[in-house]
């Protein structure tokens, strides 16, 4: 790849007057799994579910042990890793109603337009922008990703999708015929930038193959990339191939069997997409990010153990994922990071490596993650990470700043306290041994939840009507009326 210098560049270079090359800038690779448990990969600990490439790519960057989401579920948590905002500031805590719910006074909508998401800001700054899988954005053109940043598209704009097209495509077609409408999101074609296209392979396979055609694409251009490969695996409906299921014969479970095999997928599609990247000679300024887009859920195959419960809920078990950094001679390899992150780190993040200008107003959550890592130290000390699930009658809460956690999830319960440095599985209440210490906590919760607006959209709507029913979204419950 020959140097290039962009506008954003020429920029910096009449300030600063030092000259930059696309080199200088890494090419940016986040890999999103869909409900991955934290104990289904081998880098953290999992004993039945092999993954090979994600572990030699965690074994030679950073692993972080204490890595978050915003949000128990996947739109909502999404949104916040795109925006770089939490979910209930925006109006965006839940899921977009699917098209088959005809609930148009949700699924008509989408991600704010006013929030300029990190694919808008690195485009402008001069990089090829790709997504490949899952949007679950919004549906209307003026929320495609096209329009919010992504110069490519390949996958589907809704939540999920059959994973076998030669299972689907004559449903849809049926449905087609008989003039069905709206015809459930999960059978609709795919698409590649607008267009309909015909996709013959399993679906992980076809999103694996796209990013590699992205890789080959763009490193062949004269300016640096950043590509969003955002699996809908292991999410259901949980559907593996016969091959991939078959190393695991041994697990009796087979809602377990079939993740296991979903999983592997995504292993042997993230093993293409480095030997994409080293074919290239691009792997070596390349940082890859893996995570998820919550914890797992156990109903469903999902292993998040130690950690209490899974998708859908403030304990551990439904913020906190597996998440590594690896990048060749930069960020340090073989080290496991302790201090809290988040996912809406990877804005400012991204932004900072790709000396890219953040428009003015625009409001981030997150923090700038590399140097600290590079230190061994907490890019957040003493900030805290939040998150609020809203159910059917109260709001689940929970906030952790350093190694301390308090949380309020049961309706008419009361408000616990855990140091889940030593005590991951949140089994040790320590309340009534450091009361000053939870009412800090309570106070800097109480105080983010008063920045929280009323939901954009409900995800059905029994949701809406329950939200109003129930008046929530019952932040007094938790907090107290003054």
């Amino acid at each position: 790849m020959r140097p290039i210098i962009s506008k954003t560049l020429i920029y910096l270079i009449s300030v600063c007057g030092v000259a930059c090359s696309a080199e200088e800038r890494p090419n940016i690779v986040v890999i999103l799994c869909d409900d991955l448990g934290y104990a289904d990969v081998g880098f953290n600990g999992s004993t039945d579910i092999q993954t090979p490439e994600l572990d030699e790519l965690a074994a030679a960057g950073t692993r972080f042990s204490s890595a978050y989401v915003s949000h128990p579920f996947c739109g909502p948590s999404r949104m916040s890793l795109l925006s770089g905002r939490y979910p209930h500031p925006m109006g965006t805590p839940y899921n977009l109603a699917p098209l088959s719910y005809d609930f148009p006074e949700s699924s008509t909508l989408g991600i704010p337009e006013s929030e300029v998401l990190i694919s808008k800001v690195l485009q402008q700054s001069g990089y090829r922008t790709g997504i490949v899988g899952k949007w679950h954005l919004g549906f209307e053109p003026q929320y495609h990703p096209n329009v919010r940043g992504f110069d490519d598209f390949y996958g589907f704009l809704g939540g999920g999708h059959f994973y076998f097209p030669e299972k689907y495509k004559p449903i849809y077609e049926r449905q087609k015929k008989a003039g069905k409408s709206p015809i459930e999101e999960y059978l609709l074609p795919l698409e590649h930038n607008g267009k309909e296209v015909d996709e013959t392979e399993y679906i992980t396979d076809g999103l694996s193959r796209e990013a590699v055609r992205f890789v080959k694409e763009s490193a062949e251009m004269e300016q640096p990339f950043f590509l969003y490969l955002s699996y809908n695996a292991p999410h259901s409906p949980l559907e593996a191939k016969e091959e991939d299921m078959e190393p695991y014969r041994h697990i009796k479970d087979i809602k377990r069997r079939k993740y296991a095999g979903m999983v592997a997928a995504v292993d042997r599609g993230v093993g293409e997409l480095v030997d994409a990247l080293r074919e290239a000679g691009v792997f070596e300024n390349t940082l890859i990010v893996f995570t998820s887009d919550n914890g797992g859920k156990t109903t469903l195959g999902a292993n998040n153990a130690p950690l209490k419960k899974g998708k859908g809920s403030v304990s551990e078990g439904g913020i906190r994922v597996p998440m590594f950094f690896h990048w060749p001679k930069v960020v340090p390899s073989g080290q496991l990071f302790e201090h809290p992150v988040s996912t809406l780190d990877f804005y400012p993040t991204f932004a900072d490596l790709a000396r890219a200008e953040i428009p003015a107003g625009k409001l981030l959550d997150g923090v700038a993650l590399l140097d600290a890592v590079k230190k061994r130290e907490s890019p957040r000390r003493g900030d805290m990470v939040y998150a609020v699930r809203h159910r059917d009658g109260f709001s689940e809460i929970s906030g952790r700043r350093d190694s301390w956690k308090a949380i309020w999830d049961t309706k008419g319960g009361s408000w616990r306290l855990y140091n889940v440095d030593k005590d991951m599985a949140e089994k040790n209440d320590l309340s009534a041994q450091y009361p000053e210490r939870l009412e800090e906590l309570k106070a800097g919760i109480r105080r983010w939840t008063a920045t929280h607006t009323q939901p954009l959209w409900f995800h059905s709507v029994q949701e809406m009507e329950g939200w109003k029913e129930n008046e929530m979204p019952r932040y007094d419950d938790a907090f107290g009326a003054n």
